[in-house]
């Protein structure tokens, strides 16, 4: 997608004049102010912008905008392209030089792009973190040197219910609300067999995991046998969940569908559906942290991965600075504030997310505080086929009858393995 810059000729020939003539300082001055001229004014400047499929229109209203700013300054010839950004990375490290100048991804490619080389830090990170909620500005830094542009604070996921059929006591914990909703002959949805969801069970139990040193590895000792929560107490605990009648493990997909046709009254999701979840269950949509569960008759608050989307710079783009200067227009307050009217995201821009009309959105309010217990998701590889293998046997109900205490085992070892098979 790089395009090469073009040199207007008449550029190189007042370079080449200056260089020859030895002019006087008010002559030079003169010279230097017009070559300036034709830089900023006559100089084309190619850039590519990568962008979800679902957000190509918003990206080009803010292109435009951006443009109309800078009117003048430059020949700007802007594309914006589709780009899923769960695989942004891999697409841009697969081939960085013909990647785009700027692109949108999720906090948790941020380590490897920077190990990569591919960012460029932010030239104005006194400013971005000034205007960005402290830890959307953690997010997209790495050794305290800021690498993205913030632009998403909601990147993370809390428990959607249906007020026809839930009150907020029954919200409160796992228990309750997979009563309530047996009572009603309705289903709680969840897409168990992710590692993303499966954190939660995991990530308030006193228990550790975590990204090694190296950045590659897992640490993890969900499988212990010490303590007051062990491993087979959680284990036993979501089995008691995966196996209640009203229990149902989806993808985000069908928990949406399932909505719409009354079947499903609450759900583990995140923003994204909120619209949709709105259109199903109108006035009566309800958002909320997400529930407590019981571990060997205690409770449990359940855990989230939290998360922050961002722009990066690629660091071999050939316009670089216009590429930061565009990264900063595309994620300042206004266009924060237009990604909420228009998508429904949460702003990490501090003056954007204080204002009425998000403290108005029971799914922001929701995904702000579930926020308090959870953390930024940091894991190797190894992490997600561990999770899905030992998910997908708890959530069929473990029907071989494998002992707790093996597949807590062999989660861990799935976990802390040094490569994917």
């Amino acid at each position: 997608m790089k395009r090469k810059k073009i040199i207007a000729a008449a550029l190189i020939g007042t370079l080449l004049t200056a260089s020859l003539a030895g002019c006087d300082d008010s002559i030079e001055n003169e010279e230097k102010k017009s070559i300036q001229e034709d830089k900023t004014v006559s100089g084309k400047v190619e850039l590519t912008v990568w962008a979800d499929p679902d957000n190509i229109a918003l990206m080009n209203q803010m292109t435009e905008s951006f443009k109309q700013n800078y009117a003048g300054q430059a020949d700007f010839d802007i594309v914006v392209a589709e780009q899923n950004e769960s695989e942004t990375k891999t697409i841009l490290l697969g081939d960085i030089h013909n990647g785009a100048d700027v692109f949108t991804i999720p906090d948790d490619q941020l380590l490897s792009m920077v190990a990569a080389g591919a960012l460029v830090p932010v030239e104005d990170a006194d400013e971005v973190k000034a205007a960005n909620l402290e830890d959307a500005v953690s997010a997209a830094s790495y050794k305290n040197v800021l690498y993205a542009y913030p632009y998403t604070a909601d990147n993370g996921y809390f428990l959607y219910y249906d007020k026809r059929y839930l009150t907020e006591a029954d919200v409160m914990t796992m228990d309750k609300l997979l009563a309530a909703a047996n009572a009603a002959n309705k289903k709680v949805s969840m897409e168990f067999s992710s590692g993303w969801y499966l954190y939660s069970f995991f990530g308030n139990t006193g228990l550790k995991f975590g990204l090694n040193d190296d950045g590659v590895t897992n640490s993890c000792n969900w499988n212990t046998t010490a303590g007051s929560v062990t491993g087979v107490m959680i284990a036993q605990g979501l089995l008691d969940i995966t196996t209640n009648p009203a229990f149902v493990a989806q993808p985000d997909t069908e928990f949406v569908e399932g909505t719409k046709s009354g079947e499903i009254i609450a759900g583990i999701s995140g923003v994204w559906n909120a619209v949709a979840i709105k259109e199903a269950w109108g006035e009566d949509y309800g958002a909320c942290k997400l529930p407590s569960y019981t571990v060997n008759e205690k409770q449990i608050q359940m855990a989230s991965f939290t998360g922050y989307k961002m722009m990066g710079v690629n660091s071999y783009s050939e316009n670089v600075e216009w590429a930061q200067k565009l990264a900063s227009w595309l994620t300042n307050e206004q266009n924060q504030t237009l990604r909420f009217e228009v998508k429904n995201q949460g702003p990490s821009n501090i003056k954007a997310a204080a204002s009425e009309a998000v403290k108005q959105v029971p799914a922001i309010q929701a995904v702000i505080s579930q926020s308090k217990y959870g953390t930024l998701q940091r894991v190797g590889n190894s992490y997600w086929g561990a999770c899905v293998e030992f998910a997908d046997i708890i959530a069929a109900g473990n029907p071989n009858g494998v002992p707790l205490q093996e597949l807590m085992d062999n989660l861990v070892a799935g976990i802390t393995a040094s490569a994917v098979n």
